[in-house]
């Protein structure tokens, strides 16, 4: 009796425990699977804004309303903000400065001011939402224009509609010269506001550009099971961007993603019944290991490490989603249009080697740009200039 009392305790506890580490990989991998579109990952820190310098004589930076010839908004003087020291303040380059309800553009440190031990000054470029004070807590993002191509850039562009699977996503088309277009895809952490750092340069160039919001994305579909599959079942939305984009007179296309949003377009150019009509694509922080984006985004969220392989195999059952291994080497074999990777070691969600590896086992196509110093999805931020031109180079074979 006391054997099988015994036995029975076991066998409950240890379904009892592994009932848990179910539900505790659930919910871990829930921290990496349902991102908020336009809200800030968890790898980027929250910093205090100590002090505002700017034009306005009360030294409070206000944005300026649009004016209604939809010129772009143009707010206070060039001024300045305090920081709280981090690394993520230090950054080199121009960033968004974001806060509940706020949006600025914030640009390189100023070492010359005066500052504190822990503060961190840099430029403030403009107020384009909201209002900053002293004491607000905000981050930076990789996101530096708000609004639409029109307001922000004083671009003309079309509200489009694109046909998908699920539904209707919407765009916006950027009309040029050319008859090769852009397709501008995002990734995790922001919206399709993200691809607007590029469309000054691509509408210089006369490219067209057509700046998709997929499934998951405010005004999109909602995915079925209402979790982020990290480009895997989302490429589907850019390939239906892709027959738009034929339909309506495109002879080419060239795939600009950022995040995952580069995922969608590493698969659509080896799997799009289309992709004889891809010439190329330019991969930003290019998620080529979603195990290893899953592990990061759930420790950035605070659970424990000893949860995390719980959290991959949460997610792997939730989605359906493949061992990283196989797909990669699927995706790098059957590749067959020039590559442009832009990537950097300052990114803790996708790791930097597997894009040095991709760019090392296909030399033939990719080549790679790196950005020291740049964290996820920010590697226009770190080095504009170097950026673009790097998209210049790869980009003039298809004029």
């Amino acid at each position: 009796m006391r054997t099988a009392q015994a036995t029975a305790a076991a066998v409950t506890a240890a379904t009892t425990t592994a009932l848990a580490a179910l539900a505790a990989g659930h919910v871990a991998s829930g921290a990496a699977l349902r991102p908020a579109a336009g809200r800030p990952l968890p790898t980027e820190p929250r910093l205090t804004l100590h002090a505002v310098t700017a034009g306005d004589a009360a030294g409070r930076a206000t944005a300026a309303a649009t004016s209604s010839a939809g010129s772009p908004a143009t707010s206070s003087t060039a001024g300045r903000v305090t920081l709280t020291r981090a690394l993520a303040s230090l950054r080199p380059g121009v960033y968004g400065l974001a806060g509940d309800g706020t949006h600025a553009v914030v640009g390189p440190v100023v070492t010359s001011a005066p500052h504190t031990a822990d503060t961190v000054v840099r430029r403030l470029e403009r107020v384009t939402h909201g209002a900053l004070e002293p004491g607000d807590k905000v981050w930076l993002t990789p996101q530096v224009h708000i609004g639409n191509p029109r307001t922000a850039l004083g671009l003309d562009h079309a509200d489009v509609s694109v046909p998908g699977e699920l539904g209707s996503l919407p765009a916006w088309f950027v009309p040029g010269a050319r008859d090769t277009w852009v397709i501008a895809v995002h990734g995790l952490g922001t919206t399709r506001e993200h691809p607007m750092v590029v469309m000054e340069q691509l509408h210089r160039h006369r490219f067209p550009v057509l700046a998709l919001a997929y499934r998951g994305d405010l005004g999109a579909p909602r995915p079925p099971d209402g979790l982020s599959h990290l480009g895997e079942t989302e490429w589907r939305d850019l390939d239906a961007a892709i027959r738009y984009a034929v339909r309506y007179g495109a002879e080419r296309v060239v795939l600009h993603g950022w995040s995952t949003g580069a995922t969608m377009a590493l698969r659509a150019a080896t799997h799009s019944a289309l992709r004889d009509r891809i010439a190329g694509i330019i991969l930003d922080s290019p998620v080529l290991d979603w195990e290893a984006t899953v592990r990061a985004l759930a420790a950035a969220r605070h659970v424990p490490g000893p949860l995390l392989p719980l959290a991959v195999r949460a997610a792997q059952g939730r989605t359906g989603l493949r061992p990283h291994q196989i797909r990669e080497r699927a995706d790098i074999r059957e590749l067959r249009v020039p590559t442009l990777v832009v990537h950097g070691p300052g990114d803790t969600v996708a790791p930097w080697g597997l894009s040095r590896r991709f760019a090392r086992t296909r030399p033939d196509l990719v080549t790679l740009h790196t950005v020291p110093d740049a964290p996820h999805g920010a590697m226009w931020n770190a080095d504009p200039k170097g950026y673009e031109e790097a998209m210049r180079r790869f980009l003039t074979p298809f004029g």
